[in-house]
């Protein structure tokens, strides 16, 4: 058997290994085939394929959309996807700017709160690509402000806290067309945060082709349930570890191992966009 982990990150967003050390875990691990799963960006894509092939690693092509539905953040994974598409990274150079801008507005209302940190220190920890809250959460750890990163987003940073700040994000139609004109498929992401399972075939019928019912914090009873939802509503299936790194030491990498024949699937699926 050929297993995969199509959820992954390096420090081209949020997660702590550089390309190079990821692929070489995960080729220890005994996979077959990852995907990296950049929030809102394809910077890694080239080094990924590069040093997947080295290993004999097989890389998908992959991006982890920041999308919105009636205020509720939503992500959309894109598989398989023309990671040089113009037009793709026209829209992410958009959410990128935005994200930017965002950090700025997250420390102001911060330092309303009496917690000043300088914007340097968070760009510092994001020098390879995208620039998130989790950031934001490290920078003020390691400058002593808050004791830990959990404790940011309990107390701050969390999407009902005193100092979030939402930005600018596509609708779950928007990005998973902009994902489907750069070639790939839209999966919705660890559906369980949605927190309203109803939502789903609305997002199937808004262009959402598969969903991650294989997920680091799973149970089985909660795999087969969402297996129930994909198979009622003919999605896809793919799944993932979310691994980060020691951004979130509790999810292994390869905790999560899908069979290749879903893989396989993907790209059955890709031939008749």
């Amino acid at each position: 058997m050929k297993y995969a982990d199509l959820h992954l990150h390096t420090v081209y967003s949020d997660g702590s290994y550089t390309p190079e050390k990821l692929i070489d875990e995960a080729a220890k691990s005994g996979l077959s085939a990852i995907s990296v799963t950049e929030h809102d960006s394809v910077d890694s894509t080239e080094l990924v394929m590069a040093c997947s092939r080295v290993h004999g690693l097989e890389a998908i092509a992959g991006i982890e959309f920041t999308a919105e539905y009636n205020d509720r953040e939503i992500h959309i994974l894109g598989y398989l996807v023309d990671y040089k598409n113009h037009s793709l990274r026209e829209k992410i150079a958009v959410l990128q700017q935005v994200r930017t801008e965002r950090v700025h507005h997250i420390l102001k209302k911060l330092g309303a709160l009496n917690i000043a940190l300088d914007p340097s220190k968070v760009f510092a920890l994001a020098t390879k690509g995208t620039v998130g809250r989790l950031h934001i959460a490290k920078a003020l750890v390691s400058e002593g402000l808050v004791g830990s990163t959990w404790e940011v987003f309990d107390k701050y940073l969390g999407d009902k806290g005193p100092a979030y700040v939402a930005g600018f994000r596509f609708s779950v139609y928007e990005a998973a067309r902009i994902i489907k004109d750069a070639g790939g498929i839209p999966v919705l992401a660890h559906p369980h945060v949605l927190e309203n399972n109803d939502l789903i075939p609305y997002f199937a019928e808004q262009g959402v082709m598969g969903i991650e019912a294989l997920y680091s914090e799973y149970s089985e009873e909660t795999v087969h349930f969402y297996l129930q939802i994909a198979q009622k509503l003919n999605l896809l299936v793919t799944g993932g570890s979310d691994f980060h790194g020691d951004a979130k030491p509790e999810v292994k990498l390869g905790s999560v191992k899908i069979p290749y024949t879903l893989v396989e699937d993907l790209k059955k699926a890709k031939t008749r966009l």
